[in-house]
């Protein structure tokens, strides 16, 4: 979903994990790979990391019938913090999709498995899970939703969990600057969400960013700000609140 190494800084993460995808319509298969170091992995706009720096990278397929399949991995913190687990510090994501266009509408369907190996504590829900997403984009605007199959990050039984987000990329021509603005809601379902609200710490809740980023003879440094209205229920057991305003600073390449 990566269209290319600055749109990937710019709408990445979060937001969601950055998608690969050459653009090479001679080439009928590409590999590509990326790395980047980022102040704070937001995902969704909370912290992966408790506010720390984390470094992250990954190896993406894309056949020119417009398949793709690939993996991506970051270092996290989260799932210690919580105490839900001892050793957990890999988030390690597999997708495979499809893309295409129809008309001016550009497309993308897939499945995205977020595995995070480890040892967990005695009763704990592993934070494995498994979503499927569509996507939508016309000129520099991408709609996209996620649907989550089953448990979601550690909430059990959560299937019908969905996070919708738009994302918007506009390139200054000729100066290698892409400025970026997204805003997504995150609806959580399930008994254990319901609990949950119930005490006052409801999981939904909607975030947005503001980006920029720079590219640099095939580096990208970018710099976004992100905030949520995220309830008392996204805080760690160090009272620290994961979803609170924050900037976060990035360098990136793809190869």
């Amino acid at each position: 979903m990566k269209r290319n190494l600055l749109n990937a800084v710019v709408l990445g993460a979060l937001a969601l994990p950055s998608f690969a995808m050459a653009a090479d319509a001679v080439a009928e298969h590409t590999v590509t790979s990326n790395v980047a170091l980022v102040s704070n992995y937001l995902y969704r706009g909370i912290s992966q990391t408790g506010a720390s720096p984390a470094i992250q990278g990954g190896f993406d397929y894309a056949h020119a019938s417009g398949l793709y399949a690939g993996a991506w991995g970051s270092s996290i913190s989260w799932l210690g913090d919580a105490g839900v687990a001892t050793t957990a510090g890999l988030e390690l994501d597999t997708y495979a999709g499809y893309k295409g266009a129809v008309s001016d509408v550009g497309y993308d369907v897939g499945y995205l498995r977020y595995n995070y190996p480890g040892t967990y504590a005695v009763g704990a829900v592993k934070a494995d899970t498994d979503e499927i997403y569509g996507a939508a984009t016309y000129s520099i605007v991408t709609a996209k939703v996620s649907y989550a199959l089953g448990d979601l990050f550690g909430l059990a039984k959560a299937k019908g969990s969905t996070y919708f987000e738009l994302n918007a990329a506009y390139p200054f021509a000729d100066t290698g600057i892409t400025a970026g603005a997204h805003y997504g809601v995150q609806t959580v379902k399930g008994v254990n969400a319901d609990l949950a609200k119930a005490a006052g710490n409801d999981p939904t809740y909607t975030d947005y960013k503001l980006s920029v980023a720079k590219d640099f003879s095939g580096y990208a440094l970018g710099l976004a700000y992100s905030s949520t209205n995220a309830s008392p229920f996204y805080t760690s057991l160090q009272n620290k609140k994961l979803g609170k305003g924050t900037a976060v600073l990035s360098l990136s390449r793809s190869f």
